[in-house]
């Protein structure tokens, strides 16, 4: 069991993501922690609705909290090979149930955001941005197919996506993010960067109860009440299918790692993505024992302290306004 970095490491971060309920509190709680993370770009994805919504959203989100001086590109409207899928039925057909919407203060970036990381990574430094995927990997894996050369700049990719110990939440065996475009994902778990993933088996620990929930609406900010609303909305389909006292919190996990990695713990091991499976497309293949042979190519985190993960969240988005 170990983390890969310490606690009070600050991180240069892009964020690749498909807003998304749950998309929306991890761009939140990044930004209510800007002496740990300086957030240089957000690039959108096709994903929870289609690439249209998801870059509006980015840029709603990023006017709750007046930092239009991020720049918002959008991606890729479709994944590599496949026809998209949507989860309008979690996420509402804006993305953003649960809470009231107003037009974005600002236009997109000009460029598409493909372009943007391949021009962004190959000017960097080595391995001095960390990567946030939140949604479908689609930008990503776009960009290391047309420049592999372009993972030098990257000091690691932190990622939402798959799960093992605990199966899929769209199909019998596969999460959604890795569904949605499991090729891109297979580029990007056999690109050789430094992978961490926080999959279903940790999301699935850090529920979002009614007491939780609670504790970030009585904060007194504006955020608090939006990201409440938010998690009260997000968590019932959820939560009803796993008969849980609250819906489990996906992509705020990513965030909460870059924060306070010893929150978490997991173990480095091989995973492949099944791309060709009748049954089993998506599933992301973990070989926890190394029964293969295959070298590691991912830091798998499978624990986490889920009273932990909640306190550092709630005194984040007291940070914000």
């Amino acid at each position: 069991m170990r983390t890969s970095m310490p606690d009070q490491t600050k991180r240069t971060i892009l964020i690749d993501t498909d807003p998304g309920q749950d998309d929306a509190v991890a761009i939140l709680f990044a930004l209510g922690a800007t002496d740990r993370l300086d957030l240089r770009a957000i690039t959108t994805v096709a994903g929870n609705v289609p690439l249209s919504l998801t870059a509006k959203n980015a840029r709603i989100i990023l006017g709750w909290v007046d930092r239009t001086d991020i720049p918002v590109y959008a991606g890729c409207p479709r994944p590599l090979v496949r026809e998209p899928i949507t989860a309008e039925h979690v996420h509402g057909e804006t993305g953003l149930a649960g809470v009231p919407l107003e037009e974005p203060k600002v236009g997109l970036a000009n460029g598409h955001a493909v372009d943007f990381l391949t021009k962004t990574l190959s000017s960097a430094a080595p391995a001095s941005l960390t990567l946030c995927l939140l949604g479908p990997m689609t930008n990503l894996a776009t960009a290391l197919v047309q420049d592999p050369t372009i993972r030098s700049g990257i000091k690691e990719v932190v990622l939402m996506g798959g799960g093992s110990q605990v199966r899929g939440n769209v199909t019998p065996t596969a999460e959604f993010n890795i569904f949605a475009d499991p090729e891109a994902a297979a580029v990007v778990f056999s690109s050789g960067i430094p992978l961490v993933v926080l999959p279903l088996d940790v999301t699935h620990q850090v529920l979002s109860t009614k007491e939780r929930v609670t504790r970030l609406e009585k904060l007194g900010n504006r955020v608090g009440r939006l990201v409440a609303a938010i998690l009260s909305s997000h968590g019932v389909i959820e939560s009803k299918e796993l008969g849980s006292a609250g819906g489990p919190l996906h992509d705020p996990t990513v965030i909460a790692y870059l924060l306070q990695p010893s929150l978490f713990s997991g173990r480095t091991v091989n995973v492949a993505v099944e791309t060709r499976g009748e049954f089993t497309l998506g599933e992301t293949v973990v070989d926890w024992r190394g029964v293969t042979g295959k070298p590691a190519n991912a830091l798998w985190l499978n624990q986490v302290d889920s009273d932990g993960f909640y306190q550092l969240l709630t005194e984040t988005v007291k940070r914000l306004p």
